[in-house]
């Protein structure tokens, strides 16, 4: 595969030679392979077993897969015209043809085949469930469709893979558009010294200041706009950075408000087609919620029991503005609530989370989740020189991962700072899928993880804020899910789960960043190597639950929109205010101001920038922060380092992928089903 990079099966990828200009030939033989791999199965003349046909299956895409993760991630971290318009040309025809494959009749006649023979009734329960899913896949894809149902089926796929994409582009481009420059320091009062080293930096690498005329540059991108709208005292300025980023998605020429009516009609139609009520019943059908139904209740539910907190959290914020400026009690404007709610957490805790950065500098923050990992799961992380094995930025991280058993279970890409080419946001995603193979040995899995965080200032380390490091554990707790997957079939390893399951590993992993045994590990600060003062950590834990009913409103809020939107699609057809329609179905979750907030909608990528996405399953967040705060108070009760509990969450949940059913899976390692009290109890909102 020297000719053809993106197919090539190497375990370290040559990044420098996935080009744009590479990407269709790659893509179209790709296509070419696993449709030629189908054709084998369906016209393979020996009566249907597992290995010339389910097996088969599993491994027919196995080169797409590859070249499209490849393709689909360098889109998503190095994005160029050239690499836009390459992605764009096969995204069509790669959509097409991976929603085909449910609709050939050849192929779904085999599988049924097998599915009648005694094999199939013997299979072991690994196989058996693999048979089951596939089986229901097919169904759900549109398998017994007649022949103009399928045409219609992949049509709505193929201009949903199309639209969805613009959505996202939209995002990155009206982010990526906008900037700030601000050239009077005494504007900046407030704001940390980190973030306006960054800005200055920012300033500077774009040409924007002189000798003698510094500036300050600020950006929608995460690092940049938070600690602005959190510390700038200067009024007027935050309203100018909320405006554009609560127009993101919303003005030309990056209009998504009518992509979005247009998604919910199609998503809606395929639904029907499928025989489904609402595209919400569609998706959550395999899922542990079941039902669009379902999945509203636990939401509402969950709002229900945070609403009377919430009420009090609003009140208290408008109390504190008025006891502070000594105005009449009043609605905050939107661009305040960051801002104010700062300031009464100080006034309440005398605690500033910016204290907590000197002790988060980035490489003691890896090595430090690197040795919980270790403690905890058995499993020993070695970094690769810079430089040794390529990667597609330089700053780019590389890294090894080895079990108890000194076997090498995976490797793994890191990349941690923003940049205009890159997405938003925080993400893992899977390259090469390994695990147990036919000869017994194990070949080891190959992911990444990214991210958006603090980069360093010049000169200086990168100090992270404590959310940013909740993100990196976060993301870890998925890569780990995927590199110590131990089940045969691909399609079911790793974090090839239910979605309202797949967030567990990953939420679980950011408990370990409130306790005090593992923060010794590596919260030390940058200058002194002194762990955190036990003062400003019982600050922290104090301050932990603050305005936690709002936190907890803001997901109830995305979820229900979600749901909503996706089971009353309808209601969508020709709205002239998609915004307005949307509030309306989230009005009681968002807090009161003047103006009124613009909901997250038209840059909701989550939802919009794929086909599926988290479309109809935002509420996993919720749904799986349940069974985390569950799942962690075994660790709590017998060791947050416990080996033993920790091999317990390996062998029950990390190594199972989607071998079983999440519910059995959860209950064999808790022994009961979830109990929503620990999350409850964690959030300060029991009652």
């Amino acid at each position: 595969m020297r000719d053809n990079p993106f197919l090539d099966p190497a375990f370290h990828i040559r990044w420098s030679e996935l080009t744009p200009e590479a990407v269709v030939p790659s893509i179209d033989e790709a296509i070419g392979r696993a449709d030629a791999a189908l054709a084998a199965i369906e016209t393979d003349g020996a009566a249907p077993t597992y290995e010339n046909t389910l097996r088969a299956l599993d491994l027919a895409g196995d080169e797409l897969n590859r070249a499209w993760s490849r393709v689909s991630h360098l889109q998503a971290v190095a994005d160029t015209p050239a690499l836009r318009e390459a992605h764009n040309a096969v995204l069509p025809r790669v959509s097409a043809f991976f929603a085909r494959i449910p609709l050939r009749p050849a192929l779904w006649a085999r599988l049924r085949a097998f599915s009648e023979t005694p094999e199939a009734r013997a299979l072991g329960p690994v196989r058996a469930r693999y048979l089951t899913e596939t089986l229901a896949e097919f169904r759900e894809a549109g398998a017994d469709l007649p022949p103009d149902g399928k045409a219609r089926l992949e049509a709505i796929q193929a201009e949903l893979a199309q639209i969805t994409q613009r959505f996202a582009e939209n995002v990155l481009d009206a982010t990526n558009a906008w900037q700030l420059v601000v050239t009077e320091e005494e504007r900046l009062a407030g704001l940390p010294g980190h973030a306006k080293a960054r800005a200055a930096a920012e300033a500077a690498a774009k040409g924007l200041s002189q000798e003698g005329k510094p500036a300050w540059r600020f950006t929608l991108h995460g690092p940049s706009v938070e600690p602005f709208m959190t510390y700038v005292e200067d009024d007027a300025l935050r309203a100018e950075v909320w405006a554009a980023g609560a127009g993101l998605g919303g003005r030309e020429p990056h209009n998504n408000t009518p992509l979005i009516p247009r998604i919910l009609e199609l998503r809606a139609e395929k639904a029907r087609l499928l025989g489904k009520d609402t595209f919400a019943d569609l998706v959550l059908s395999r899922r542990m919620a079941k039902s669009g139904a379902r999945a509203l209740e636990f939401v509402e539910d969950f709002g229900r029991r945070c609403a009377a907190a919430f009420g009090r959290e609003c009140r208290e914020l408008e109390e504190s503005k008025a006891r502070e400026t000594g105005a009449p009690e009043g609605r905050l404007s939107p661009w305040e609530i960051l801002f104010r709610a700062e300031r009464l957490r100080r006034a309440h805790y005398a605690f500033d989370e910016e204290e907590l950065r000197p002790y988060f500098p980035m490489d003691r923050v890896m090595s430090g989740l690197f040795e919980v990992a270790g403690r905890v799961f058995g499993i020993r992380v070695t970094a690769h020189a810079a430089g040794s094995v390529q990667t597609w930025h330089p700053d780019v991280l590389f890294y090894d991962v080895h079990d108890r058993r000194n076997r090498h279970v995976g490797s793994f890409y890191a990349d941690w700072h923003p940049r205009e080419s890159k997405r938003g946001g925080a993400w893992m995603n899977s390259l090469i899928t390994g695990g147990p193979q036919p000869d017994g040995l194990r070949a080891p899995h190959l992911g990444l993880i990214c991210g958006n965080m603090t980069p360093p200032a010049p000169g200086k380390a990168a100090l992270l804020s404590h959310r940013e490091v909740e993100t990196i554990f976060h993301e870890f707790g998925h890569l780990i899910h995927h590199l110590l997957g131990e089940v045969e079939i691909k399609s079911l390893n790793g974090t090839n789960v239910a979605w309202d399951f797949v967030e567990l590993p990953s939420q679980i992993m950011e408990n370990w960043c409130w306790e005090r045994e593992s923060l010794d590990l590596f919260a030390r600060h940058h200058e002194t190597g002194e762990p955190i003062p036990e003062t400003l950590f019982k600050k922290m834990t104090a301050a932990r639950n603050f305005r936690s009913a709002c936190a907890a409103m803001r997901q109830v809020s995305f979820a229900k929109m979600d749901l909503l939107m996706h089971m009353r699609a309808g209601e969508f057809a020709g709205a002239g205010d998609v915004e307005a329609k949307v509030r309306s179905f989230v009005a009681d979750c968002l807090i009161p101001t003047t103006p009124e907030s613009p909901t997250i909608v038209r840059r909701f990528t989550h939802l919009f920038a794929d086909p599926v996405g988290y479309a109809a399953g935002y509420y996993s967040y919720k749904w799986a922060e349940v069974l985390d705060a569950d799942a962690f108070t075994r660790f709590r009760s017998e060791g947050i380092f416990n080996e033993r509990v920790g091999g317990e969450f390996v062998a029950c949940i990390l190594s199972r992928g989607n071998s079983e059913d999440p519910a059995e899976l959860f209950r064999s390692f808790m022994g009961r089903d979830p109990d929503i009290a620990a999350l409850l109890s964690r959030s300060g909102l029991a009652t």
